[in-house]
């Protein structure tokens, strides 16, 4: 959870990255911006602070020898966090480095915003935070005016929508020995082509907190009933549904996650039990990410796993069949007369 009420604006400075695929350059300017007005430093809090109040999950930044001093924003990061006087210095190695990793075609130019903030709250801790920002997507504005007995319009191109954040990431000066705590925003270029802003420039690693603990349990568990049961059983698909939402239901229920009780409860078959036991682990050791056998359950994470559980049986072309409580009382059958399958659903009120 990150709010910034209490947060304050204290250093800004602006650079602009362009692609160098496209034979564009860097301009890197000579000093912070001197931000007086009230207003404006309202709108660029707004701006860069405000879509992070929906983020819940968090990562570090790494480097694949484990040793996060070699991840190049950690260094800047951490030289800006040591000593503020280097923050503009350090800025420019930012906006020069996120040029050199930048090296995808589809890849915008665009302003870069580095900004230090003071008091910027996270899982209800204070912690100062550097923010690295980039807009990459212009738009044109209307404005109305008075003018003499009515009104006049002009327009404004290239301007930024300060409700659209492109891209940011903010660096909390905490857990600084795992690589600090980061939370990241890129709502551009999310093809595998261009995914460039957390795997090149900041080289993010999950945090494995109960947000993503809690995240990574209902993925695991979803894939292992929609595509690893029936290399082993035969199951039907409103009986998968029916362990999706008893897995759903568990979570929603509980408030600690254990692997044996989640088990017994939800899967109740000892066979099956094993067999997702088993996947679990093998998905441990292919992603390096250990899930505990046990946690404080993220309802964040419930929240948003519960979209992209599917709880619906489709029958051809012609029916769906939400399924949201008890299978016993849907049935499957095969009709030889009609050499087709069919659902016998009981039900006590037609609405």
């Amino acid at each position: 959870m990150i709010s910034f009420f209490e947060a304050s604006l204290t250093t800004l400075s602006v650079h602009y990255v362009g692609n160098k695929m496209q034979d564009e350059h860097y301009a890197l300017s000579e000093n912070p911006v001197e931000i007086n007005d009230e207003i404006l430093k309202n709108l660029l809090m707004q701006y860069f602070l405000s879509p992070y109040e929906k983020v819940n999950e968090l990562y570090h930044l790494f480097h694949t020898s484990e040793n996060p001093d070699l991840n190049e924003i950690f260094h800047f990061s951490s030289a800006i966090f040591s000593d503020p006087a280097t923050f503009h210095e350090n800025s420019k190695q930012i906006a020069k480095f996120l040029f050199d990793v930048a090296s995808h075609p589809k890849i915008k130019s665009g302003e870069l915003y580095v900004a230090a903030f003071h008091n910027v709250q996270v899982d209800g801790e204070l912690h100062d935070a550097l923010g690295i920002f980039k807009s990459e997507t212009k738009e044109t504005y209307l404005k109305v005016y008075p003018q003499g007995g009515g009104f006049g319009l002009a327009y404004e191109e290239g301007a930024i929508n300060i409700h659209k954040l492109d891209k940011g990431c903010l660096i909390f000066n905490t857990e600084k020995e795992e690589g600090y705590k980061v939370a990241v925003i890129d709502q551009t270029n999310r093809t595998t082509d261009a995914v460039y802003w957390k795997d090149d420039f900041l080289k993010l690693k999950v945090r494995n907190d109960n947000y993503n603990q809690t995240s990574n349990v209902l993925g695991v568990y979803k894939h292992f009933v929609t595509e690893k049961l029936d290399e082993s059983f035969e199951i039907s698909k409103a009986d998968k549904i029916d362990l999706l939402n008893r897995s759903m239901k568990y979570f929603k229920d509980k408030e600690t996650f254990d692997i044996d009780e989640f088990s017994n409860e939800v899967i109740g078959n000892a066979e099956g039990i094993e067999s997702f036991k088993n996947f679990k682990e093998n998905y441990e050791k292919e992603f390096g990410t250990p899930i505990a056998g046990t946690f404080g359950i993220s309802d964040a994470a419930v929240k948003k796993q519960a979209r992209v559980y599917k709880s619906v049986l489709k029958l051809d072309k012609n029916f769906h069949i939400y399924i949201h409580g008890n299978k016993d009382l849907i049935e499957k059958g095969f009709d030889d007369g009609k050499a087709m399958n069919y659902y016998k659903v009981y039900f006590n009120n037609e609405q």
